[in-house]
């Protein structure tokens, strides 16, 4: 994939923030745990019905979960 296709994700942080483990968000999707991994680590793009998935899950619109830019780090943030 090159740098041009990179999808950026927010995958881990809302995970973490709701305490929820990689194996719980897949079954809650029911998708493979790995795949949860690869997704987070940007080795794999998810098809727009995962995404649309992920997002519902965790009820947020996809683009707070994936952009095509790198996200701004916590307390990069403009006002």
């Amino acid at each position: 994939m090159s740098s041009s296709e990179t999808i950026y994700n927010r995958i881990a942080m809302l995970r973490a923030e709701r305490g929820i483990s990689r194996r719980e968000l897949a079954d809650a999707l029911g998708v493979h745990y790995q795949t949860i991994g690869y997704l987070e680590r940007g080795e794999y793009s998810p098809s727009l019905y995962l995404a649309l998935k992920l997002a519902r899950h965790f009820e947020v619109g996809v683009e707070v979960i994936f952009s095509t830019e790198p996200f701004p780090r916590l307390g990069e943030r403009s006002a």
